[in-house]
């Protein structure tokens, strides 16, 4: 079989031009994360790239259809369909096609100041599962925004937009739970659960056993998980919901303020206003003064 680096049917690719990359290395927005190179190589049969002193960037493979390998420091590692691995710049490594089942890849290099914000994920092989919230092909669309901006042209207006979808296509890759999360069924999970709870009763006064009664936990336990998960204790977060809620109402209602408190299940008026101050930062009085839209 022939070995090569690139040269394969309907491969796409783009190559910054020196010039470009000072301009990006440059520019206030986009020297903090910015791609140097970046294409797709279907059915890549015979793909091979070996660097003896690494990249000077970091080179993010996304296999899409078949397998491949890649190797740092000789450690190898098999790569196949929705897998990825983020090479860090620097380190020697090869990468490859399976002779057998040559992949299919969609790849960037990339750098920037900040690029190292993403160094928890390098050097790694990642499995993506096939399951109805993965988002696939909204994965696909950012790369595609990245590169059909590049192919339009370096104008420092495609050029920052496309840093702005880096962030977010890489994003999409460290933070799988999160990024899953728009199309993720909540069914079974317990934070969700008490939320759900908590929000289709924001005109009670709910307590913590309450709520943790309605997910099956002991208060201590679902308390503990909940502000785990949440980075809040239950009874605050209902609190932000029930004044969430309340600014609503006081922007697209002709409710009173007292009216509204005993809506949310306050028990008067000021102690509403005491719990909106300290989480608005303002009255309620003053927030319904603000024009909205």
């Amino acid at each position: 079989m022939e070995y090569k680096k690139d040269g394969f049917d309907n491969q796409r690719a783009i190559v910054l031009p020196k010039s470009i990359k000072e301009i990006l290395i440059n520019n206030e927005l986009t020297r903090l994360l910015y791609v140097t190179d970046i294409g797709y190589y279907p059915k890549a049969a015979g793909h091979y790239r070996t660097r003896p002193s690494g990249s000077e960037q970091h080179i993010l493979i996304y296999c899409t259809e078949g397998k491949g390998w890649f190797s740092i420091n000789e450690n190898r590692k098999e790569i196949q369909k929705e897998q990825f691995v983020i090479i860090e710049a620097g380190l020697p490594h090869t990468y490859a096609a399976s002779e057998t089942d040559p992949w299919s890849i969609y790849w960037l290099h990339f750098t920037g100041e900040k690029s190292h914000l993403f160094h928890s994920i390098y050097n790694k092989v990642y499995s993506i599962d096939e399951t109805p919230e993965a988002r696939f092909k909204d994965r696909l669309i950012l790369f595609e925004e990245i590169f059909q901006n590049l192919e339009m042209g370096y104008s420092i207006e495609n050029l920052e937009y496309t840093t702005l979808c880096l962030w977010h296509f890489i994003a999409s890759f460290r933070f799988l739970s999160q990024y899953r999360e728009v199309n993720k069924e909540k069914k079974g999970d317990v934070i969700q659960k008490a939320i759900r709870y908590m929000k289709n009763n924001l005109h009670k006064r709910l307590s913590l056993e309450d709520i943790a009664s309605h997910t099956g936990y002991s208060p201590s336990r679902f308390g503990q998980v909940f502000l785990k998960k949440t980075g809040q204790p239950p009874l605050n977060y209902f609190n932000q919901l029930k004044i969430q809620k309340a600014c609503q109402l006081l922007d697209f209602s002709e409710l009173k303020i007292k009216e509204i408190a005993s809506e949310l299940g306050f028990y008067d008026q000021y102690y509403f206003s005491k719990v909106f101050f300290k989480q608005i930062g303002e009255s309620p009085t003053q927030y319904k003064k603000h024009h909205k839209g």
